[in-house]
């Protein structure tokens, strides 16, 4: 059985802060549970690209509000108890409202290894 704390994964490696988001990833990899956990934050009033060519994504808003545009034009809001689900490694926007943070619950598949960081395509690598 593996029991974690937030507060714990936070202060720990597990812990990854970029420009427009923070990421504590309390399941990766190494638990060998075929899947990531992780509470991300997108900061107030930020702009996110992110293409996940490499991974599957479900995303459950906890707090907060903002948007998920596709590059397609399609735009649908987030707002707590909003799901959606990157399932065709959709090229999109995420973006977090002037008003204040966006917390999300996220599960990647394949999961994470840890570190891993948007590149300038905003994809994260596939890390064996």
């Amino acid at each position: 059985m593996i029991v974690r704390t937030l507060q714990e994964c936070e202060n720990s490696e597990r812990r990854v802060v970029a420009k427009t988001w923070e990421s504590t990833r309390m399941l990766l990899k190494d638990d060998n549970m075929g899947f990531s956990f992780h509470i991300t934050t997108i900061y107030k009033g930020t702009d996110t690209h992110i293409h996940y060519k490499n991974h599957l994504e479900s995303v459950y808003c906890v707090s907060g509000e903002g948007s998920i545009e596709v590059v397609n034009g399609d735009t649908y809001p987030i707002k707590p108890g909003t799901l959606y689900v990157l399932d065709k490694h959709d090229e999109h926007y995420l973006r977090a409202s002037k008003k204040g943070d966006m917390v999300m619950a996220c599960v990647f598949n394949p999961p994470l290894t840890g570190a891993e960081t948007h590149d300038e395509n905003g994809v994260y690598p596939l890390v064996d």
